[in-house]
């Protein structure tokens, strides 16, 4: 648990340096997209292949952690939308902090959704796997209590009678 911790905590400031740093060297380059799929139609169209790829990869690979992670720290975040929409917002804050107060940096809402993507993908291969491992299935006390009455009256549960053509 603390290691995840420790992982959220650099993650984050990954984060922040990768994302919230200004950027003069492609300030003139940037342009705000609120159009989901236009700057990845103009990754793929106009770029070089390896550009494409780090850009695209880059924002997939950025939201990995977080699909890690989440799931392990916040155990009801277990699930595909659980993590989905945590994701989306906080990227999307990521994204606006980054349009507005940084210079040579523009919103990008494909940014936010390769990033949720990518922390979907993190979870459905690592993460849920690592956040059943720190904390397994909850039996509730009236699974225990039914449990034990069963074993009390020395019977198991009643089984289903067989079901038959007709009708």
């Amino acid at each position: 648990m603390l290691a995840s911790l420790v992982g959220l905590v650099l993650f984050s400031v990954v984060l922040a340096r990768l994302t919230l740093e200004p950027s003069q060297a492609s300030a003139d380059l940037v342009r705000s997209n609120v159009h989901p799929g236009n700057s990845i139609r103009a990754y793929l169209e106009d770029a070089s292949a390896g550009s494409a790829a780090k850009q695209l990869g880059g924002n997939l690979l950025l939201g990995v952690p977080f699909g890690i992670l989440l799931p392990v720290l916040v155990p009801q975040t277990r699930g595909v939308l659980r993590v989905a929409v945590p994701t989306a917002v906080v990227m999307v804050l990521v994204e606006l902090i980054q349009g507005a107060l940084v210079t040579g940096r523009a919103f990008d809402v494909d940014d936010a959704l390769l990033n949720t993507a990518g922390a979907l993908l993190g979870y459905l291969f690592l993460g849920r796997r690592m956040s059943r491992a720190v904390h397994p299935r909850r039996r509730h006390w009236w699974h225990r209590w039914g449990a034990a009455v069963r074993r009390a009256a020395g019977r198991r549960r009643p089984e289903r009678e067989p079901r038959t053509g007709a009708g």
